[in-house]
């Protein structure tokens, strides 16, 4: 962690810290070390995860819509960081020399509550808008049984432009927006302008980490979703590794007591 410096700011919002490109490889390994210390609540977190994503597969399945049930199951790049808010919190108390629990959880994500509400709400929003879109990309889906590659290559370059577009600003907006507001009583505006800030500062690393995540899911899914009891929680963990790591929050503190 030597090589991560911090730059002179107005203080108007969190400083990003610049981070290297092995830097995601050490936050999943940070995450790994958090699931193995609290596994069952750990691995109790991601049985509810996957029971949402069992439900989102039914849904979208007995719809008739195979693309759906892919862009759903996808989705949880959208919603992830608003349902890894307990896993964020486990890794805060554990960081804090706590024993986490879930009464504990419950107590410290009612602090910021009403902020919190609002950034899921978005990202809910845009997940929703997302799953409408892929849907409509299935005219671009080859009708016939004789498509050719040209067809094919259309269609998943149509729903794939799509996909990157969304996740893209969810990735920005998302990356350390909630961990943030699970550590501090920040409003969401603040939050999401600091994690698409970071981001952009740090573009091939978080490149690296939207990477890692993308692989976590593909993994869990392929595993017959099974696999997501491990990945998504040991992911979540990880996250608020990344949000402690690029985010000085402290600097941030020291200028508000400065200026108070």
């Amino acid at each position: 962690m030597d090589n991560v410096k911090t730059e002179d700011y107005r203080m108007l919002l969190p400083p990003p810290r610049t981070i290297g490109t092995e830097a995601p490889l050490r936050w999943l390994k940070l995450g790994w070390q958090d699931f193995k210390k609290i596994p069952v609540l750990s691995t109790s977190y991601g049985v509810v995860m996957l029971l949402i994503t069992l439900i989102i597969a039914w849904v979208a399945f007995h719809a008739n819509n195979l693309v759906v049930v892919f862009a759903l199951l996808g989705g949880f790049f959208f919603i992830g960081p608003a349902l890894g808010i307990g896993l964020y919190l486990m890794s805060r108390q554990l960081a804090n020399d706590k024993t986490p629990t879930l009464k504990r959880c419950v107590q410290e994500a009612r602090k910021n509550l009403s902020n919190t509400l609002v950034l899921s709400l978005v990202f809910l929003i845009i997940f929703l808008v997302w799953a409408r879109a892929a849907s409509m990309v299935h005219i671009f889906f080859p009708s016939s049984g004789g498509a050719s590659a040209a067809d094919l290559a259309v269609f998943l370059s149509v729903g794939s432009a799509i996909g990157a577009m969304f996740a893209a600003i969810v990735f920005c907006a998302g990356a350390f927006s909630i961990p943030m507001m699970m550590d501090r009583d920040i409003d969401a505006v603040t939050a999401v302008l600091t994690s698409i800030s970071a981001v952009l500062r740090n573009k091939k690393a978080m490149l690296i980490w939207g990477a890692i995540i993308g692989a976590s899911v593909l993994v869990g899914v392929l595993l017959g979703l099974i696999g997501l009891v491990v990945t998504l929680p040991v992911i979540g963990h990880a996250t608020w590794h990344a949000y402690q790591e690029v985010i000085d929050i402290q600097a941030w503190d020291l200028s508000a007591t400065e200026q108070a």
